[in-house]
């Protein structure tokens, strides 16, 4: 695979991830839905992903940084798989309102291993002829850099505006801030 090639995947990874993040912040807007402890740790995950990605993007693809995209996976994978675990009952209710049939956590999970699954096929594909001396970063990945950290940014307002320095509760229906 070409090497300009993987560095627009790793920019069309990260933008994916940064609309996933966007997507949840909108929904919890509008939708009025408040995270859980396990949705926000999710969205943990999703950041430590986009935080890999962004590395490649900035400053070339490099193994490590894939490392540390596997781990928030592995990470958000985990957590979103345990929510999962507290719903699977029938007659348990789900937490918050289901996309296309699948609740969010669900999505989640998907989301988290098929990034995995990715990441697996863009290491088979690897050049180990790769130089990240000549690598420039262009106006495309500068974009998606700054969409991204956009995305953290709002999610990190919107938790301390949720729980403020304390723990979040279990089930939350109002924000701190607004209390």
């Amino acid at each position: 695979m070409n090497n300009k090639n993987v560095a627009l995947l790793n920019a069309l990874g990260l933008l994916g991830i940064t609309f996933v993040l966007l997507m949840a912040s909108v929904l919890q807007v509008v939708l009025n839905e408040l995270p859980c402890p396990l949705c926000l740790l999710q969205r943990l995950g999703f950041m430590l992903v986009m935080f890999g990605f962004m590395l490649n993007v900035v400053y070339g693809p490099q193994q490590r940084h894939y490392g540390i995209l596997i781990i928030g996976a592995l990470f958000g994978a985990a957590t979103a798989l345990r929510q999962v675990s507290l719903h699977v009952i029938p007659g348990t209710p789900g937490f918050g309102s289901p996309v296309f049939g699948i609740h969010y956590y669900t999505w989640a999970f998907i989301l988290f291993s098929l990034t995995i699954v990715g990441v697996a096929v863009l290491q088979l594909l690897w050049n180990k002829d790769w130089n990240n001396n000549d690598y420039k970063m262009n106006r495309f990945g500068r974009f998606v850099c700054l969409l991204a950290i956009f995305a953290v940014a709002v999610n990190v307002i919107s938790t301390f505006i949720e729980c403020g320095p304390y723990q979040c509760p279990d089930n939350p229906i109002t924000y701190w801030l607004f209390n």
